[in-house]
């Protein structure tokens, strides 16, 4: 019997504009800087002040779809090596996010532990965290943090900065190709 959260059900959302908040997030880190700059913070909340209310939708969404491809490779690499994706992806992602209390309050990890848990079992983040009703305002740092913290894992296990913005590019390029 197939899930109302079967991935083939979701909408895709605005991938792109998703990728580019956690890929100027992933820069910013990787130059050094704990935080975004303020600037770039900046042109990030007025690119999304700009989307209106079905763009911000569509931009959820898309930050949704990337955790799931990131989770799905994930799970395949992890696979290759007889390992659990959510045994070794979750708990490391949750240490995380409880040491950035000041943008990811506490009763928003299990949501996102949620969003990698159903990815990780294949259905959709998205679909998943719909059936609880609507996102939140509290919920868009967290949300942004899990998709910014799985990137950094894979880029970690790959030893190369820019594979996890490559996969999703890569994929993105694929289906228009397609």
């Amino acid at each position: 019997m197939a899930s109302v959260c079967d991935p083939k059900y979701a909408p895709a959302g605005d991938v792109s504009g998703a990728l580019m908040v956690i890929d100027s997030r992933l820069k910013s880190i990787y130059d050094g800087g704990r935080e975004i700059d303020p600037e770039q913070r900046e042109l990030i909340d007025q690119f999304t002040a700009s989307l209106g209310p079905r763009g911000a939708h569509d931009l959820l969404d898309g930050a949704c779809t990337i955790i799931y491809m990131f989770v799905t490779w994930l799970r395949m690499a992890y696979e290759d090596h007889d390992k659990d994706v959510i045994e070794y992806v979750v708990p490391s992602l949750v240490a995380s996010m409880r040491m950035m209390p000041k943008s990811i309050r506490p009763e928003a990890i299990p949501t996102m532990a949620g969003l990698v848990v159903s990815a990780g079992m294949g259905l959709s983040p998205s679909l998943w965290r719909k059936q609880y009703g609507k996102w939140t305002k509290e919920e868009m740092n967290p949300l942004e943090a899990t998709a910014f913290l799985l990137a950094e894992h894979i880029n970690r296990l790959t030893d190369d900065r820019e594979f996890a913005t490559r996969l999703i590019s890569n994929a993105l390029s694929s289906a228009e190709r397609a």
